[in-house]
C-alpha cells in the first residue's frame, strides 16, 4: 500500500509515538510512527486517518491510500485497533432495538415480459408488507429498512465465481444496450438486460449490509434482528463459472464467503428450502468442511441435481445434505423434516451464522412445481430457524429471497415470515384455502426422511 497527499493538523500532546499494524487477509499494512484510528477502503483507493503523537506534538493525517492487488471492500478500525466491516448504515442502538432488518433490490431494469422471474416480484412483497402494517412506518423501531448500501466489488463476487465470468457478464450487458435482451443460459432461460450486472452486484451488496448489521447487533445483544434481503436476480442456481436457472450471482454463497472473510465467522450453515435444488451453492461448497449446505427440494424437479447420496467430498464429506421430497409434500412433511433433520444437523454442525435461501415456489399456488407448502409452512420455518439461530449462534441469521413466482402467494408468504420474526400471530388461516390441498404422500416422505437421517447419522 502506498500513501500520498498527506495533510497535517497539529495539536500539542505529551504522548509517545504509537506504531500501528493492521493485518487482514494475510496482508500487513504498516504506518510507521502513527496510530491509525480509522481506515476506510472503497475498491482499491480510500482514506486513512492516522495520529502520530510525540512528546512535542500530535499530528492527525489524512492519507490517500491505494490497495495492493487483491484488496477490496470497505473496512474501518475501531478505537481499539480491531478490524471491523463497512461502517454501519444505521446507528447501532437502532439495530439492537430492531427485530427485523431488510433491504430491497427490485431490479426494475432486469426484466423480460412474460418471464416468471420478473420485476413485479419485489414490489409485490413491499406492497404486502405495507398492507400488513409490517413496515418501519407502522411498526416503529421493530422493523428497519437499510438503504444506500454499496454494490459488491468484482473481488467480492470472485470469492465464489470465476473472475472470467464476472468480467464477461459486465461486457455482455453492454451488448444488451444495442441488442436488447440477451439470453445467458437456455435452461431457465436466464436473461440479461443493460442493468443486469449493476442489479446483480447491488443484490450481493444488500446481503453484505445485512450481514454487517446483524453481526454488529449480535455483539451487543443476545436477541439481534433477523435480516431479510428482498432481492433479485436470485442466486442459488448460479454455478461458479456462469449463470443458470434465472440466477446470475450466488447471493447467499457470496455472503457466506463475506461472513468468513470480514467477520471471521468460520462455520456457516446454509438452509435452502426453495422447491428447486440450489445446485450453484451446492457446487461452490461441495469440498468445504466449514460450510454446511442443507437443501430440501422437490424430487425430480429442475435442475435434476441434489440427490440424497451427494453428501460432499474430500474435506467436505458430510457437509452437504440433500433431501428430495415427493411431489405433494406440505406442512406436515416439513414439520417432520425440520424437527428430525434440520435441527439435529444444525446442532451437530454448530454454525457461527445461519444464511437462508428462502424460496417461496414450494407454495401450492406456485406454477413452477408441485409441493403443497402454505403461508403457514413458511411462518413455521421462519420461526423455527430464528429460534435455531438464537440457540446456536447468538441469533445471527439472514434470509435471501430466491424463487416464488405466483405474486400473491410469494408476497403473503414473505409477510408471514416477517410476522414470525416479530413474534406476531400467523394469519395463514385467513390467507390459505386448505380445501384445495390433497393428502400428502406421507409414506414416501417418511421413507425419504428416514433415509437421509441414516446417511447422515442423525
Amino acid at each position: 500500500m502506498t500513501a500520498s497527499g498527506v495533510m497535517m493538523s497539529r495539536t500539542s500532546s505529551m504522548m509517545h509515538i504509537l506504531p500501528f499494524v493492521l493485518q487482514q487477509q494475510q496482508k500487513t499494512r504498516s504506518y510507521s510512527g502513527m496510530c491509525v484510528t480509522r481506515l476506510i477502503m472503497t475498491g482499491r483507493t480510500g482514506l486513512a486517518v492516522a495520529t502520530a503523537s510525540t512528546p512535542f506534538q500530535k499530528q492527525t493525517c489524512h492519507l490517500t491510500v491505494k490497495c495492493e492487488s487483491g484488496d477490496s471492500g470497505v473496512s474501518s478500525l475501531d478505537g481499539a485497533g480491531h478490524l471491523r466491516p463497512t461502517e454501519l448504515l444505521m446507528p447501532l442502538s437502532q439495530l439492537v432495538e430492531a427485530k427485523v432488518l431488510y433491504c430491497a433490490v427490485p431490479a426494475m431494469g432486469h426484466n423480460q415480459e412474460g418471464h416468471p422471474e420478473c420485476n413485479a416480484r419485489v414490489p409485490s412483497i413491499l406492497e404486502a408488507l405495507q398492507k400488513g402494517n409490517l413496515t418501519p412506518e407502522t411498526r416503529g423501531k421493530d422493523i428497519v429498512r437499510i438503504k444506500d448500501f454499496r454494490a459488491a466489488s468484482k473481488d467480492d463476487i470472485a470469492a465464489v465465481h470465476t473472475m472470467a465470468y464476472v468480467k464477461g457478464l459486465e461486457k455482455v450487458v453492454t451488448r444488451a444496450e444495442d441488442e436488447g435482451i440477451i439470453f445467458l443460459d437456455g435452461t431457465g432461460p436466464t436473461y440479461a438486460t443493460p442493468t443486469t450486472y449493476h442489479d446483480s452486484v447491488l443484490a450481493a451488496g444488500a446481503g453484505f449490509a445485512l450481514v454487517d448489521s446483524v453481526v454488529a447487533a449480535s455483539r451487543e445483544t443476545q436477541s439481534p434482528p433477523v435480516g431479510f434481503a428482498l432481492l433479485r436476480p436470485p442466486g442459488h442456481h448460479a454455478v461458479p463459472t456462469g449463470p443458470m436457472g434465472f440466477c446470475v450471482f450466488g447471493n447467499v454463497a457470496v455472503a457466506a464467503r463475506y461472513a468468513q472473510r470480514v467477520h471471521k465467522l468460520q462455520r456457516v450453515l446454509i438452509i435452502d428450502y426453495d422447491v428447486h435444488h440450489g445446485n450453484g451453492t451446492h457446487d461452490a461448497f461441495y469440498n468445504d468442511p466449514d460450510i454446511f449446505f442443507l437443501s430440501t427440494h422437490q424430487a425430480g424437479s429442475y435442475p435434476g441435481t441434489g440427490k440424497m447420496e451427494e453428501v460432499g467430498e474430500g474435506a467436505g464429506e458430510g457437509t452437504s445434505l440433500n433431501l428430495p421430497l415427493p411431489g405433494g409434500s406440505g406442512n406436515e412433511t416439513m414439520s417432520y423434516v425440520f424437527e428430525e433433520v434440520i435441527v439435529p444437523a444444525a446442532q451437530r454442525f454448530k454454525p457461527d451464522i445461519i444464511l437462508v435461501s428462502a424460496g417461496y415456489d414450494a407454495h401450492f399456488e406456485d406454477p413452477l412445481a408441485g409441493l403443497q407448502f402454505t403461508t403457514g409452512t413458511y411462518y413455521q420455518l421462519a420461526k423455527g430457524i430464528k429460534e435455531l439461530a438464537s440457540e446456536l449462534c447468538r441469533g445471527r441469521c439472514v434470509f435471501f429471497l430466491e424463487g416464488g413466482y405466483d405474486l400473491r402467494s410469494l408476497s403473503n408468504s414473505v409477510a408471514e415470515s416477517f410476522r414470525a420474526f416479530l413474534g406476531d400471530a400467523s394469519l395463514s388461516s385467513k390467507l390459505d384455502n386448505p380445501a384445495v390441498l390433497y393428502d400428502e404422500p406421507s409414506i414416501v416422505a417418511r421413507q425419504a426422511i428416514d433415509k437421509v437421517k441414516s446417511l447422515h447419522s442423525l
